[in-house]
């Protein structure tokens, strides 16, 4: 493996982690797909300042010029932020090709998972997973984050799958793959801009102490794959299960109608969803992040004071 050709550490996440101080991985896919410029950078500057003000190290991890790049800098944020979707966004698959062409990429829940692993992290923050998309019992439109999951040991800090996705399913996928689903200080998967799923957590953990000794234990065990922590919006900043059904269900019926497929569905539908909304969903997206990425810098500082 010469991974020296292609992972990048920033000199702060490379000392964090030979001194043993907590660190929290974050994506890039937010910052270029996510939402609109400026927003989106003053988001995830806002992001890497709660991972600090909760006691760990931010490492913000995307594609930069062909070189998986963990810890990237304000000014390679503020370059995704602008050019935006132009960036392209880069799942498993496309690693091969985007590293040989020295491409920059925005990295999914799935290629930010392969980059912390490989640069040692252990804790990843961020809004919600991928999962197994409506319909796909016919269309077989199943993320790569769920099968990540099953093979790279990162804790990944959600507030449950996308809700424009079949969460019964999904949690049915993650079952079978071994992937154990907690629920933080709560009995059900949360369901990204609501806190009620109706679907159950695999556990009920009510610590960040008790996530990092459970997530210590399965490696300790030698058992492959990550954890999902489903850590519900806070009730403020939820949104009303009808109203935003209704609006995902009528983003969900104009994507079919537009042949929208595959990789860009998931942004087409939280862009209509957020034009919908008159933006609140948005609002809420960017009130989970900042609560997720909160729990998972607590998770970081438990997981380290474990030997």
């Amino acid at each position: 493996m010469n991974l020296e050709k292609f992972l990048v550490v920033s000199d702060e996440v490379k000392a964090a982690l030979k001194e043993g101080k907590p660190v929290v991985a974050l994506e890039s896919t937010i910052i270029s797909h996510g939402m609109p410029y400026p927003k989106n950078v003053e988001t995830a500057l806002q992001v890497e300042q709660i991972v600090r003000d909760n006691g760990a190290v931010p490492a913000t991890i995307a594609i930069i010029k062909g070189k998986m790049t963990v810890g990237i800098s304000k000014d390679q944020i503020e370059y995704l932020g602008k050019i935006g979707l132009d960036v392209p966004k880069a799942s498993r698959r496309d690693l091969p090709v985007i590293l040989a062409k020295g491409m920059d990429g925005a990295t999914t829940v799935a290629t930010t998972m392969i980059a912390a692993s490989l640069a040692g992290i252990k804790v990843f923050g961020t809004g919600g997973i991928g999962g197994v998309h409506r319909g796909a019992e016919t269309t077989m439109d199943i993320s790569a984050d769920l099968d990540e999951l099953a093979m790279t040991d990162v804790c990944v800090v959600c507030a449950g799958c996308k809700s424009i996705l079949d969460i019964g399913l999904t949690l049915e996928y993650l079952e079978t793959k071994g992937v154990t689903v907690v629920g933080y200080q709560t009995e059900e998967v949360p369901a990204f801009y609501t806190t009620h799923s109706g679907f159950k957590a695999d556990y009920r953990l009510d610590t960040p102490k008790e996530i990092a000794e459970s997530f210590h234990v399965k490696e300790d065990c030698g058992l492959q794959g990550g954890m999902v922590v489903g850590n519900p919006i806070p009730d403020q900043y939820a949104m009303d299960a009808d109203y935003i059904n209704k609006n995902i269900d009528a983003a969900v019926k104009e994507a079919e109608e537009l042949g929208i497929k595959g990789k860009e569905t998931t942004p087409f539908l939280l862009d209509k969803i957020q034009k919908l909304t008159a933006g609140k969903s948005l609002d809420a997206n960017i009130q989970l992040v900042f609560n997720n990425v909160a729990l998972a810098a607590k998770i970081a500082g438990e997981y380290v004071k474990i030997k």
